[in-house]
């Protein structure tokens, strides 16, 4: 929803009436992830994509439906690995559609989880997409860290849903539960889509070079919310990082270690080391490396600054187990030579190890292109009602 908020919400606020098709869950290759939403405006305006462009003519004929009836619809689309190429869903990719008519009688906090979206408050919006009973389809719960208002319709389901969503919140991801119909554990029937809109992963850059600011540049494009830290007050200025979000004069250590007392690093955060001096980065990787979840922690350096570093960490007492989590010397080998250049490399590594890619040119690799998790490659679970899957073809 997040990439079509600023069309919804604009309708919304004129009362108007809006079908909405929502990715809930997808498997095998599939070109949007859970999330990824379409409009169907008032007007008839299509706004957004849920998969890039092969099957957006049938969620927008089921908006059109959904519009008229007013009852949801989940729809499940698929395509032959004979057909993959020629409409562009590789792979043979699977997708779950969710589609609702929304407006300020069907979805009347809207209005509020925009106004928390916008000012980076994190919250979530679980909704039942499926249930044996088609009455309680739709129904859905507001959850914010710390509260939560509405009801998947039973006590036991709510703090079932309400447990999940709550981790899904914390990890930064959407995805779709399934429990029993009344929320049990062990139960199948009911399905429920946390859409979560968590603040921007964060990127720390420590060490105010040139090169920092080629990487701030395009974690800011890749979405981070971007952080530049420097202990000298004369290089760390808003003016030579104006891509930053945000640019510190502190020791970088410290900066670290406080914003790790205050619980603003997550699973998702990743940590750039350009200083390349040990005073600053060997205590500011003994913090690093020792924070039991962080997605990235690399640090620049040549191969004999990265073999002392090495040495000096371990005279800290870090383990062989924490050091190998450490990217040194930083970025995939691209043959990079300038500070724009040494930034696509560092970004290329930070991809590569949250999808878990090799870094290989894709013209001598085989298989898919899209590195998926075992569950993404396995098929999809069978579907309580008649099966609904179409096959998309040109």
């Amino acid at each position: 929803m997040r990439d079509v908020l600023r069309e919804l919400a604009g309708w919304w606020r004129a009362g108007d009436e809006v079908a909405m098709g929502t990715v809930v869950a997808t498997w095998r290759s599939s070109p949007r992830q859970p999330g990824a939403a379409m409009l169907v405006g008032p007007g008839g305006e299509a706004v957004g994509s849920v998969s890039g462009g092969c099957v957006e003519g049938a969620v927008y004929a089921v908006g059109e439906d959904v519009l008229e009836t007013g009852r949801p619809d989940l729809q499940r689309y698929g395509v032959s690995d004979d057909d993959a190429a020629a409409v562009g869903l590789t792979c043979g990719g699977i997708l779950d559609v969710y589609v609702e008519k929304v407006s300020q009688a069907t979805f009347p906090e809207l209005g509020e989880v925009v106004a928390d979206i916008d000012a980076g408050r994190p919250v979530a919006v679980a909704t039942i997409v499926e249930h044996p009973d088609p009455a309680v389809v739709g129904r859905r719960m507001i959850v914010r860290p710390d509260e939560h208002s509405g009801s998947i319709g039973s006590e036991r389901a709510d703090a079932a849903v309400l447990d999940d969503v709550r981790g899904l919140l914390a990890g930064g991801h959407s995805e779709t539960l399934t429990y029993g119909p009344d929320g049990e554990r062990r139960g199948e029937g009911m399905r429920v889509f946390g859409a979560v809109f968590a603040p921007a992963p964060r990127m720390l850059v420590f060490g105010a070079i040139d090169f920092a600011a080629a990487c701030a540049r395009i974690g800011s494009f890749l979405g981070y919310t971007v952080t530049v830290c420097d202990a000298r007050p004369v290089f760390a200025t808003a003016s030579r990082f104006p891509e930053a979000d945000e640019v510190v004069v502190d020791w970088p250590h410290r900066y670290l270690a406080s914003q790790l007392e205050d619980g603003q690093i997550d699973a998702r955060t990743v940590i750039c080391v350009l200083t390349h001096d040990p005073k600053f980065d060997v205590p500011l990787l003994e913090i690093a490396l020792r924070i039991p979840e962080i997605a990235y922690v690399g640090a620049m350096g040549s191969r004999r600054t990265h073999e002392d570093r090495m040495a000096r960490l371990r005279e800290v007492g870090l383990q062989e187990e924490e050091l190998a989590r450490l990217s040194s010397p930083i970025g995939l080998d691209l043959g990079a030579r300038t500070p724009e250049e040494t930034a696509v490399s560092i970004a290329a590594e930070i991809i590569a190890t949250r999808w878990g890619g090799g870094g290989e040119r894709l013209t001598d690799t085989r298989g898919p292109i899209h590195h998926t998790s075992d569950e993404e490659r396995a098929d999809p679970p069978p579907r309580p009602s008649p099966p609904a899957t179409h096959e998309i073809t040109t």
